[in-house]
């Protein structure tokens, strides 16, 4: 497993990876990494790819993924890559479209345990009265991230 952290706009990103593709991009709290010079081969691509998306260059992401989870949190991270840039959807909606109203709170639990921040947009879920539910990176980054992705960026979302 190769691991390289890389500076945001919203803290440190610690991504791992191996030759069968990333598989985690998570924020560290601690600003006291040392972020190497040397990329591991492995991860170029991936970082490049992310320094794109901060810079606002890049609205998807064409990297292999490789989570670790249950089949039931791979089936919510599939859906949750399915959520257009700029565009968000509810937890409830999430729900329907695994088939099954019923498996919100499941579904809420899948998309928390994201392995693959920023690139699997967990962020773009939100509550359905359209607040800024739950992120496991922080609240101020999710409300970061969507402004980021907001097609008027002049004004807050928040």
């Amino acid at each position: 497993m190769k691991t390289a952290f890389i500076k945001t706009p919203i803290g440190i990103l610690e991504i791992k990876g191996n030759s069968g593709g990333v598989v985690s991009v998570l924020f560290k709290n601690k600003e006291n990494f040392s972020i190497a010079e040397t990329i591991p081969k492995e991860l170029k691509e991936a970082i490049s790819q992310l320094e794109e998306y901060f810079e606002g260059n890049r609205k998807s992401f064409s990297i292999k993924l490789s989570p670790e989870g249950t089949d039931f949190q791979k089936r919510v991270w599939k859906q949750l890559e399915e959520i257009p840039f700029g565009k968000t959807t509810s937890y409830q909606q999430m729900a329907n479209q695994l088939g099954d109203p019923k498996v919100i709170r499941a579904a809420a639990s899948a998309n928390g345990k994201n392995p693959i921040s920023i690139i699997i947009p967990c962020h773009r879920v939100i509550g359905s009265d359209g607040s800024p539910t739950g992120y496991a990176g922080g609240i101020h980054r999710k409300k970061w991230l969507l402004e980021h992705e907001s097609p008027a960026p002049q004004q807050s979302l928040f």
